[in-house]
């Protein structure tokens, strides 16, 4: 008997129908993802010539739909599923609005499935989402080219894009849009493979656990695939907060601490788990960016400010917390630290009181409401300079609408 491969076995149960709660969970998605494009509107990025992205609406807005650090999240994995996912799924107009949403449900699973599998020697070397996020891509597109596609053709496809997976973390240390540009690739990759696939091209079944594949290169100890009766959907973390994932869970301790205080006067530590503190360390950003992957300015604008807002991670805010920045300390917590990745989880210390959080806003166990959701999407569409016609838009767009093209040409006047 030949041996079946774990992207075989992934395409098997990604074949399986998709329930209508899911795919109301995942227009949520939808709209969060829309208004992350729509916040970046205006950002260096979504004022770069159009040229470089191919003239598709959806791959300039994969580009953008990441740039705010506010696009949905799957803990154990480690990644962002949105960006990539939407960018593929909107790239061309075919199928309905359920088969598009079908297959960003599957591509959601995918890149979920094989991300969770990734260890910590990966992680701290490779960008996740990129990783695992050009396999979602590519079984997003073979869904959307055929919505009833052997499932031979999906292994096809996962084997060419994992035979390029990649995406280095080097661009945490240097300024530009690496991130982003990994997002675009991925989308871009996925359906490319796609395409080819139904041409006839065949790509490796062993991708992922072969002598020469993605694990042997990249991992010390992958972890085993495992493959929920659920959708993994469900899993995916909401973001309420404009800085890096990792930032939140201190985010929410220093507001319940305030709350408890009525102030955080004095010196304040951070206690958390030990990639909050080798992704977010820095004492003194100087730029927006590393200001959302900053423990110190996302906890000082919590002691100044309250609840944050985009502009509390622009510049003028980097210098005006400076003060409040240099009384903030953190440190890697051991018992943090063994529950992450499953659960985010921060400590903060003042003034001789402290409160520790496991979970944060937005996870499954704090679920983020879809009230709070909407009014996510409707600040990020004023952010980005787009009148409150446009948020009510989007909103009827991704929660009711069955029209892709709609999508579509509202991507269009957004970054035209």
């Amino acid at each position: 008997m030949t041996q079946e491969s774990l992207t075989e076995k992934l395409s098997v149960h990604l074949m399986r129908p998709v329930d209508e709660a899911t795919r109301q969970r995942a227009r949520l998605h939808l709209l969060d993802w829309l208004g992350c494009v729509a916040g970046a509107l205006k950002s260096e990025l979504g004022t770069l010539p159009k040229d470089i992205f191919e003239i598709r609406p959806s791959t300039e807005a994969g580009w953008l739909g990441n740039l705010l650090e506010m696009d949905d999240i799957h803990r154990s994995a480690i990644l962002h599923p949105g960006p990539v996912v939407w960018g593929t799924a909107f790239a061309n107009q075919m199928g309905d609005m359920d088969e598009i949403v079908d297959a960003a449900v599957r591509g959601y699973d995918a890149i979920i499935c094989i991300g969770a599998t990734l260890d910590d020697g990966h992680y701290a070397m490779w960008h996740n989402t990129s990783t695992a996020g050009i396999f979602g891509a590519a079984v997003t597109a073979c869904h959307l080219f055929e919505p009833e596609m052997d499932y031979n053709a999906l292994v096809s496809a996962m084997g060419l894009v994992g035979s390029v997976a990649g995406g280095l973390w080097q661009m945490r240390h240097e300024q530009g849009q690496t991130k982003q540009w990994h997002i675009s690739h991925a989308a871009q990759t996925g359906w490319r493979a796609a395409d080819a696939v139904l041409e006839g091209v065949v790509g490796p079944r062993f991708i992922l656990e072969g002598p020469q594949g993605l694990y042997a290169a990249t991992c010390k100890n992958p972890k085993p695939m495992t493959l929920p009766d659920q959708w993994r959907i469900h899993e995916v973390s909401f973001k309420p907060w404009g800085a890096c994932r990792h930032a939140h869970p201190a985010i929410d301790a220093a507001l319940e601490l305030k709350a408890k205080l009525g102030a955080l006067d004095g010196d304040v530590q951070v206690e958390t788990y030990r990639d909050a503190i080798s992704f977010c360390d820095r004492p003194n950003p100087q730029t927006v960016i590393d200001a959302k992957f900053s423990l110190q300015h996302a906890v000082a604008v919590v002691a100044e400010r309250g609840i944050p807002q985009l502009a509390d991670f622009e510049p003028d805010a980097i210098t005006a917390l400076a003060d409040s920045r240099s009384r903030v300390t953190v440190r890697e917590a051991s018992d943090i630290t063994t529950r992450y990745p499953e659960h985010y989880g921060a400590r903060i210390i003042c003034g001789g009181e402290s409160v520790e959080l496991v979970d944060t806003l937005g996870d499954p166990e704090r679920p983020l409401s879809k009230e709070g959701i909407i009014d996510k999407a409707r600040a990020l569409i004023a952010w980005g300079g787009l009148a409150d016609k446009e948020a009510d838009r989007a909103i009827d767009l991704a929660l009711n609408g069955d029209d892709p093209a709609a999508i579509h040409e509202m991507l269009s006047e957004w970054l035209s």
